[in-house]
């Protein structure tokens, strides 16, 4: 038998990974906070960007003008203004802040 060849087990193809939910704290914006009882931070467990607004629309329904008219997301220092596929890391600092139109 030669030792080079990797054993028949080790063949197998494992299932694709999927995205962990990740439990994130998230800090608001002023005008956020009436929407969620005047808390500065919510906890969201959400994969994505995506995922985090329409959880956070189902929790507090007051924040959806704010999400239809745009916001910028800050995860750890980076600013997502139209990634809403990103997903969201373990621990990470997430803001949501007023998206600035500029020119």
């Amino acid at each position: 038998m030669c030792r080079c060849r990797p054993r028949a087990s080790s063949r197998r193809s494992r299932p694709p990974r999927r995205a962990k939910l990740s439990l994130a704290e998230i800090h608001l914006w002023g005008a956020l906070r009436p929407a969620a009882d005047g808390a500065p931070v919510v906890s969201v467990e959400a994969k994505t960007i995506r995922e985090l607004f329409r959880k956070l629309e189902e929790s507090y329904p007051g924040m959806a003008p704010h999400i239809a008219r745009g916001i910028a997301v800050s995860i750890d220092g980076k600013i997502y203004r139209d990634s809403w596929q990103t997903e969201l890391p373990e621990g990470a600092e997430i803001y949501l802040l007023p998206r600035i139109q500029g020119g």
